[in-house]
């Protein structure tokens, strides 16, 4: 398969550590060109830099983005008013309204998209799924927590900063969830979204779980974790080192370029996480 000429918009930190060198390393991919806010920035990512973004669509068949989500919401319509197959990061949007028009521009263009949520695309997360699918699953709860808000961490952007852990680590626990144990239909929330967050989560078919989301914990915060338990056993899924999942993102979205859409986490996707996450956020609003 020829590779996918894809452009990236954004040059930040995680540009830099993960898309660039995923675009870059082949054989599915081909890091085509950089349009960034910053160009002297995106010339240390070893592509062409374009100044405008319709130049860097001219030289490309696919774009990824990596820029905060509203962001990604606004450039994304515009790429796929363009024809571009959108590679997206997670959450789709900054608000569910900027969501519906990005995955609507999706659709309505009918153009091949997917998102960048890691843990999916780990081989011990696929385990971990296929064995919940054995297990009769009736429950579950999920952690992520981190000190990724506190001093001058490298993800302590401005958009992180504002919406804390529900918008940044919510859409994984909450699609994983979904995932492990049926579709979510409901959600009740408590807590504080720069703090301490918990999210209650009802499936269809009656399953429930549990997350516990937090991106200011001080010292050595423990591993991120998902437990699933069924009516005859349980799944646990813990992060592994080794498992680089930017592989596998570059493999399957070439795919899904060639194919014309299909991947089961595409924009469609991301806009239902972000229904269930605006529906958090409005439990939580003052």
């Amino acid at each position: 398969m020829e590779p996918v000429a894809v452009g990236l918009v954004g040059a930040g930190p995680w540009a830099e550590m993960a898309h660039a060198p995923m675009l870059a390393r082949g054989p599915h991919t081909r890091l085509a060109g950089v349009w960034a806010r910053r160009p002297e920035q995106a010339a240390r990512l070893g592509a062409p830099v374009f100044e405008r973004i319709e130049e860097l669509f001219d030289a490309c068949e696919a774009v990824a983005f990596c820029v905060p989500p509203a962001v990604q919401a606004e450039l994304g319509v515009r790429a796929a008013r363009a024809g571009k197959a959108l590679l997206l990061e997670k959450p789709l949007a900054q608000t569910l309204d900027g969501a519906r028009r990005l995955a609507g521009a999706v659709a309505e263009a009918g153009v091949a998209s997917q998102l960048v949520l890691t843990l999916r695309y780990t081989r011990q997360a696929r385990a971990f799924l296929a064995r919940c699918g054995e297990i009769q699953p009736f429950g579950g709860h999920a952690a992520n927590i981190s000190g990724v808000l506190l001093g001058d961490h490298p993800f302590a952007t401005p958009w992180r900063l504002e919406h804390g852990a529900l918008l940044d680590v919510g859409p994984h626990m909450i699609d994983l969830l979904d995932a492990a144990l049926g579709p979510v239909t409901a959600v009740r929330a408590h807590g504080d979204p720069l703090g301490w967050l918990g999210l209650l989560l009802e499936h269809e078919g009656g399953a429930v779980s549990e997350a516990s989301l937090c991106m200011a914990a001080g010292g050595d915060a423990p591993p991120s974790a998902l437990a699933v338990y069924g009516r005859t056993g349980n799944a646990v899924l813990l992060p592994a080192a080794d498992d680089d999942p930017m592989v596998t993102v570059a493999a399957e979205f070439a795919q899904t370029v060639r194919n014309g859409g299909g991947h089961p986490l595409d924009a469609a996707h991301g806009l239902r996480l972000q229904q269930i996450i605006a529906e958090a956020e409005s439990q939580l609003a003052p």
